[in-house]
């Protein structure tokens, strides 16, 4: 039995080595915005931004204002596309941009029934892209940006930048989502390094790479290139729109994907049960609805995450120093390629040291993500359930 936990925590160690030495440089969190050596262009494009909203009454106002507050030079409109709201969220957005006597600049389109076939976000994402292209004269880019999401007053003008400077049809950033409460501080930096070891950025920066993502967030895409793959049309049915959305630009041309630490999510996750629904929601859409990739998955990050510190416990408990030596290592390289994204969100560096307590609360969110779809409960979001959208 001690050979056997040791064959594993060997083969755990090897993987991390593996994963810091060739998997993209996942791990660094290292891909900014050069905000020190940004070019002055001689002209500056024009640029809408689209947010789908339902329901966001409480925070719309926050983010239309730091739309509508921006410092680009060029031209800049705002297309709020009110999917269906109850609670009264194109009128505070209209209130948020009359009380800086910017109405003029906000359009607020009144959203059409979900049709089949579509999700709810990209349905009221291509409402906009829709109204955009009918325009005698449609933008050059589009900003896709969530209705929770506050803007620093400078960001359009650095997206643009790395647009034009390095001809990007895409530009996206992974904003800093809300790390205050318990819970958040505990497990929101680990869904950034999670997403990160996914979709290596350094490799869907790479146009030699196959790898493609995008953060919803916050996505600037140049109008022709939305043309090109015919606005949402494609990804219709897609729960996580994002990362579809840089896949299908990518196919065409070059993208950018990067963290931000000046724009912020303002949705709160205060509680355990806030953060399993968001995980929850399309953890298994992410598996493609396959049981076997779900069975691998679990394996995956057993072997992963947990051997190396069972291995440290085993190994004392048993006087076997060379499993408990093995173990420490792994769990040590673990928390060594954690620590960056950790550090981005201010966090506490024994937290690095929790990624095995994470990783198990992330596999069984996955796991409870596989039950919902069975139930059909699957992609619950804003009164919609996606459990199969065909």
């Amino acid at each position: 039995m001690a050979s056997f936990m040791l064959g594993l925590t060997i083969l755990a160690l090897l993987i991390w080595v593996g994963m810091l030495l060739f998997w993209g440089q996942f791990w660094r969190a290292d891909q900014r915005l050069d905000t020190e050596s940004m070019i002055s262009l001689a002209t500056w494009p024009t640029v809408a931004v689209v947010i789908p909203a339902r329901n966001e009454a409480d925070l719309i106002g926050v983010a239309v204002r730091s739309h509508l507050t921006q410092t680009y030079p060029g031209s800049l409109s705002v297309v709020l596309v009110d999917d269906q709201s109850t609670d009264g969220t194109a009128a505070a957005a209209k209130e948020a941009a009359g009380a800086i006597n910017q109405r003029d600049r906000l359009t607020v389109l009144p959203g059409a029934a979900l049709p089949p076939g579509w999700t709810g976000k990209l349905w009221a994402m291509e409402q906009g892209y829709r109204y955009l292209a009918a325009l005698p004269t449609p933008p050059d880019y589009v900003l896709f940006t969530d209705a929770d999401i506050e803007h620093d007053v400078a960001s359009l003008r650095q997206l643009v930048t790395k647009a034009e400077g390095d001809r990007l049809d895409l530009v996206s950033l992974m904003v800093q989502l809300r790390c205050e409460s318990v819970w958040e501080r505990l497990l929101i930096p680990a869904f950034i390094f999670f997403f990160q070891l996914l979709y290596p950025f350094p490799w869907v920066n790479n146009p030699k790479k196959q790898t493609a993502a995008a953060a919803g967030g916050c996505a600037l895409i140049r109008f022709s290139a939305l043309q090109r793959i015919e606005g949402l049309q494609a990804i219709r049915k897609a729960l996580i729109d994002d990362c579809a959305l840089g896949a299908a630009v990518k196919a065409n041309g070059p993208i950018w994907l990067g963290l931000s630490t000046t724009i912020h999510s303002l949705r709160p996750y205060p509680n355990l049960q806030s953060i399993w629904n968001m995980i929850a929601r399309s953890a298994y859409t992410q598996l493609n609805y396959s049981p076997w990739l779900l069975i691998g998955t679990v394996l995956g990050m057993l072997l992963v995450y947990l051997v190396a510190p069972l291995g440290v416990v085993l190994g004392l408990a048993w006087g076997d120093p060379a499993l408990a030596l093995t173990g420490m290592a792994g769990w040590l390289l673990m928390a060594l390629a954690y620590w960056p994204t950790l550090k981005l969100y201010g966090g506490n560096p024994l937290l690095a040291l929790a990624l095995p307590l994470i990783a198990l609360l992330y596999t069984l969110m996955t796991l409870d993500s596989a039950r919902r779809h069975w139930a059909g409960q699957g992609g619950a979001w804003k009164g919609r359930v996606y459990s199969d959208i065909s």
